[in-house]
């Protein structure tokens, strides 16, 4: 389970620092990913236990992860149909899919001194 999440993990902070967007938008989904299989192995979820405390039952199981991870499901889902849109408006405006496209290229200090 960890090195689900570590490899997860990884293989989003990889995509993330690549130059195109769509690279981007799978990394973001794979660190959403590897948050949700996070979330479910700190709750500690039991097999065929009842979800809510009952007065016959000897144990439970949380339900708090599996609302955490509904909810962090629909968020995620809604982020990257944002981001996807985000990534089409650039790419047609600029006509490259570059995430730093755009971005004013730094002087080298000695000039900005002149100046």
């Amino acid at each position: 389970m960890a090195s689900s999440i570590g490899f997860l993990s990884a293989a989003g902070i990889y995509l993330i620092l690549r130059g195109r967007s769509f690279p981007v938008i799978i990394g973001l989904t794979f660190l959403s990913y590897a948050v949700n299989v996070f979330l479910f192995a700190m709750g500690r979820l039991a097999v065929d236990e009842p979800p809510i405390i009952a007065y016959d039952a000897a144990r439970y199981t949380d339900p708090l992860p599996q609302a955490l991870v509904l909810t962090a499901i629909v968020i995620s889902f809604g982020m990257t149909a944002l981001i996807v849109v985000l990534a089409l408006r650039g790419y047609l405006e600029t006509g490259s899919d570059r995430v730093d496209q755009g971005v004013p290229k730094m002087e080298p200090a000695e000039e900005r001194l002149t100046s």
